[in-house]
């Protein structure tokens, strides 16, 4: 991963190649890009938004924040009525094929972006379908990199969350590989 294009861990030598770039692209100092950061109106978003726009200012892009209300957000992603978007992808199941599939496939209305590679296509298919876990893991690792070589639809965080309850609670079973696995609640009980 370090090899990729901002994964070094030089934080400082990832900010001079992506000046370079920009330099390249006849931006500077003095001739800064400006575009706007769109994103859904709750703390969640806003946030990271936030921390992103201050981000591109180190590499001569000026972000203006533009918050959208919940009711038109996915409505004007799926419109590609934006420039930047800061948006969050969530998986209810750890797994690679709903974050493929949802994001990344020529098919899917959910692929904001409009990237479509017919070979990636077929990568996802094939990793879908590979029943021996470490093949299937090389393949993923596979189509992350050539995403990531894309720049499509680029991962700016992980959220990362965790869940508590009060000791009364008694027989919740939490997962490790999503907070949303296991809410049926009905060996659930409270011990007061």
């Amino acid at each position: 991963m370090q090899t990729l294009p901002g994964y070094g861990r030089d934080v400082k030598e990832n900010r001079e190649e992506a000046q370079a770039l920009m330099r390249s692209l006849g931006y500077g100092p003095d001739n800064r890009f400006k575009a706007a950061v769109s994103t859904r109106n709750i703390p969640w978003y806003r946030d990271p938004a936030t921390i992103l726009i201050d981000q591109l200012k180190e590499i001569w892009i000026d972000g203006e924040l533009e918050t959208i209300e919940t009711a038109n957000w996915v409505q004007k992603l799926m419109r590609k009525d934006f420039t930047v978007a800061l948006s969050l992808s969530g998986s209810a199941v750890d797994d690679p094929d709903t974050q493929f599939y949802e994001n990344y496939s020529c098919r899917s209305s959910r692929n904001y972006t409009g990237y479509c590679d017919p070979e990636v296509e077929a990568l996802i298919d094939r990793q879908s379908a590979e029943s021996d876990p470490a093949k299937r893991r090389g393949l993923v690792r596979h189509i992350e990199r050539r995403l990531i070589e894309d720049a499509v639809r680029p991962i700016i965080f992980f959220m990362r969350q965790a869940t508590c309850w009060q000791p009364e609670v008694r027989g919740l079973t939490l997962m490790d590989n999503s907070i949303f696995n296991s809410w049926r609640m009905e060996d659930v009980w409270l011990d007061r």
